[in-house]
């Protein structure tokens, strides 16, 4: 008599709860490129110990940086445990330390000389050997998109990019911006494909790793109540705002001929708009919510004319609370004559029967009132109202506000009666907070997604087409303005121009205060 094979038993219990068991990223190294720049040190190297501090990561995994530095492995270490101790989420526990230490290496180079990418390639073989690291490497490129193009040259060059011989996987992290324009962006994903495959191409946009980005699709999907809603029968209009409340802070350098549209609309706005109004995907999976994402991309489009349906602005001097602060044109390292702006805001349409005839309004800005992203899903008003004259209150219309930062959480704005003998009816905000329900940290953005890449799970990425469609909704703005005027002034504090305020004013609408 056969007896069966335990581990071949059909155990419900058992299946629930490795889904609920985190995943850990199985033998693997990363290799940061631009490891001394700000990102990495703010960033990337703080997610990598809170990984490990978490158990995700695997007993041998190594990591080595890239860059222009003459340091020793110990110099590395201790710029390390430095930006680790200042940045990490998580508590410090030497014993972690020690083992992510054993793992870290330096290799000085830059991004054109071949030596030192041989260098590299004998330093991933030496840790393969001796980490056990089976040939899987990622390789961050945290540099500038100029140099991309020399490091996917030498990765391919060297022998990095190909896995084959050593029987592992390679994959590629890229830090936006992809490119400035649709050719250009298209031009970059030739040269990339060109060595890495796309199912080997990570493409980063951070505000995708945040825990209430992914919250849209369970509002969404796993909820009987809010789906049905989300359609041109019952929502007015979107609104989806991302503002901060510092100026350049230093990167006028890098910001000027960019500006909030390439920097912020392009990217994240845009991507808020594909997971706000995507279909329901047939199943969680990279496959099917990148192909649902680029479905609402395609039908998506810029409303003209742009001289009323954008606006764009540069913040003057001004009060960010207690403080006074410069303009635009005083930040050193600005060109005072520059017209890139600090403030975007336009209009779109998605072409499809959901949305048909429904305008999704995005805006993004410096030095504005305070640090928030949030999308509005703002109601019709109700067809008709039963009460008599008098006997009702100045209401406005209900709305479902989705929190990204910095209170991550959902609001919804619905109409109540007031306490008393009139019928009288007043706004209220049912409020949840991610921080009073849960007692879990939400892990942080990189974190997420730096393990999502050692796993190969590309649910959060951006896939090359994607990045190409949203080129190709922004570029015919940006071609406008380019030919058309100079941005508006805003003082510093404010929310932004007052073009911005008339640009929803001339459909009745008004911006919500966040």
């Amino acid at each position: 008599m056969l007896t069966p094979d335990p581990e071949q038993w059909h155990n419900p219990l058992r299946d629930e709860f490795d889904k609920r068991l985190p995943r850990i990223a199985g033998p693997s190294g990363l290799v940061i490129f631009g490891v001394t720049g700000d990102l990495a040190r703010k960033k990337l190297l703080p997610a990598v110990y809170d990984l490990a501090n978490r158990g995700l990561l695997p007993a041998g995994f190594s990591m080595v940086g890239y860059g222009r530095r003459d340091w020793t492995k110990e110099e590395f270490e201790a710029q390390v445990k430095t930006a680790v101790q200042e940045r990490a989420r998580t508590h410090w526990r030497e014993e972690v330390w020690e083992r992510l230490a054993e793992g870290i290496f330096f290799v000085k180079g830059d991004f054109v000389t071949d030596e030192a990418f041989d260098d590299l390639a004998a330093k991933t073989r030496e840790i393969d050997e001796t980490r056990g690291t089976a040939g899987n490497w990622a390789y961050y490129l945290s540099v500038p998109p100029e140099h991309f193009t020399n490091v996917c040259n030498q990765l391919e060059r060297s022998g990095l990019a190909d896995g084959n011989e050593s029987g592992g996987w390679r994959r590629v992290v890229i830090e936006k911006p992809f490119g400035h324009d649709e050719r250009s962006a298209r031009e970059l994903n030739e040269i990339v494909n060109s060595v890495f495959p796309e199912s080997s191409v990570f493409r980063i946009d951070h505000y995708l790793g945040k825990e209430t980005v992914q919250n849209i699709l369970a509002l969404r999907f796993a909820n009987q109540l809010f789906d049905p809603l989300f359609n041109s029968h019952y929502i007015d209009h979107v609104q989806i705002t991302m503002a901060e409340d510092i100026g350049l802070g230093g990167r006028a350098g890098y910001y000027d001929g960019i500006g909030a549209a390439r920097d912020v609309m392009q990217n994240h706005l845009l991507q808020l708009l594909a997971l706000v109004a995507m279909e329901e995907p047939v199943e969680f999976s990279p496959t099917e919510l990148q192909s649902e994402k680029l479905k609402v991309l395609r039908a998506t489009h810029p409303v003209g004319p742009f001289s009323k349906s954008t606006a764009r602005g540069q913040y003057t001097s001004g009060w960010q609370g207690s403080q006074h602060v410069v303009g635009l044109r005083q930040e050193e390292g600005f060109d005072p004559e520059s017209t890139t702006e600090t403030y975007a805001a336009a209009t779109f349409e998605i072409s499809s029967r959901r949305w048909g005839g429904v305008p999704f309004y995005l805006r993004t800005g410096k030095r504005l009132g305070r640090r928030v992203t949030e999308i509005a899903l703002v109601f019709k008003e109700a067809p008709h109202l039963p009460f008599g004259p008098g006997q009702t209150t100045a209401q406005g219309n209900n709305m479902l506000v989705i929190r990204v930062q910095p209170d991550e959480g959902v609001l919804m704005r619905f109409g109540s009666k007031v306490p008393g003998s009139e019928m009288e009816v007043r706004d209220v905000n049912m409020d949840f907070s991610y921080s009073e329900a849960f007692t879990e940290e939400s892990p942080e953005a990189y974190e997420r997604l730096i393990l999502d890449v050692l796993l190969d799970e590309a649910s959060l990425f951006p896939t090359n087409q994607e990045v190409e469609q949203c080129w190709r909704i922004l570029d015919p703005i940006l071609e406008h303005w380019a030919l058309h005027g100079r941005p508006d002034d805003y003082p510093a504090g404010t929310w932004g121009p007052r073009s911005a305020d008339e640009m929803l004013q001339r459909s009745g609408r008004t911006w919500r205060r966040p």
